[in-house]
């Protein structure tokens, strides 16, 4: 079954002229509709979904706005948009599917900050702890997105249900994710490090996994790896096919969440690639 796409065009109605803007997800929805995917649309998070993953108090301050930081502002609703962001990721952990909704997440943890970090990086609530916490289920989290995941590791640390695999460039923001710790594997890659190094990297990363421990796959993906992008590992379009192969070769059921990639002219072509080379090697699988 190919993997459905979940969006909503709400998501497109915050943050016109921040790097993190509507038109990163709008250009790639009108390119996949295109090719004909499958979209479903999202419904927000509850409360306690929310607080799954995150404290009281941070919950009340995202409610009422007292949130900024300086690379994530206190948009008028941004509850609401962080909400439905969090909402399709449960859904996509339910489906396997691939939620394109924004606000990202991984860099924010259970207060807000994570691991020391000041800015929240663009993200309000993590939706890849809240779609975990709320499957309930032991989960293998494959972080791929340009930057390290510094939210999901201090959500997740010590957590015998989940292990945190991270590939991500360094040293870049946010300055965390040099070293492995415990249920947490970092691997740190050199700017623009190409597709040999960063697929040597992610074979030598799954080796050091028990598959057998875990249910499902939840992957966070950030396209920012493509060249010339916010955090390039020199990736391209085939790179992501390549992976997505990879992904599927894990024949573990499987999500994914969009965390960042900011060129829209790009993202669509790059998660139709990376899609199409999960469902060949699925389908050979």
């Amino acid at each position: 079954m190919e993997t459905q796409l979940i969006f909503s065009e709400k998501c497109l109605n915050y943050g016109f002229w921040h790097i993190e803007s509507p038109q990163r997800v709008k250009k790639a929805y009108e390119f996949l509709i295109k090719k004909k995917y499958t979209f479903v649309e999202p419904s927000p998070a509850t409360e306690d979904d929310l607080l799954l993953a995150h404290n009281v108090e941070y919950i009340w301050n995202l409610r009422k706005g007292l949130v900024a930081d300086s690379d994530t502002p206190a948009y008028d609703n941004i509850f609401e948009y962080a909400s439905l962001s969090a909402g399709g990721a449960i859904l996509a952990a339910k489906i396997g599917g691939f939620s394109m909704m924004r606000p990202p997440g991984h860099h924010v943890g259970s207060a807000g900050s994570a691991l020391g970090v000041i800015s929240r990086g663009f993200c309000y609530l993590n939706n890849m702890a809240i779609a975990v916490k709320a499957i309930k289920k032991p989960t293998l989290i494959l972080d791929i997105d340009g930057h390290h995941g510094n939210g999901t590791q201090e959500i997740f640390q010590g957590d015998s249900e989940v292990e945190y695999v991270s590939l991500h460039r360094f040293p870049h923001y946010p300055g965390t994710g040099e070293k492995s710790e415990g249920n947490c594997l970092n691997f740190p890659l050199e700017a623009n490090c190409g597709e040999e190094e960063y697929l040597r990297t992610f074979d030598e990363a799954i080796d050091m996994v028990d598959l057998d421990n875990f249910e499902i796959v939840g992957v966070s993906i950030g396209f920012d790896t493509h060249i010339g992008d916010l955090a390039s590992l020199g990736l391209t379009e085939r790179s992501f096919c390549i992976i997505g192969e990879r992904v599927a070769s894990l024949k573990k059921p499987t999500f994914f969440l969009l965390e960042g990639g900011y060129n829209g002219d790009k993202n669509g072509k790059d998660i139709d690639q990376f899609l199409r080379g999960y469902e060949k090697e699925k389908l050979r699988s």
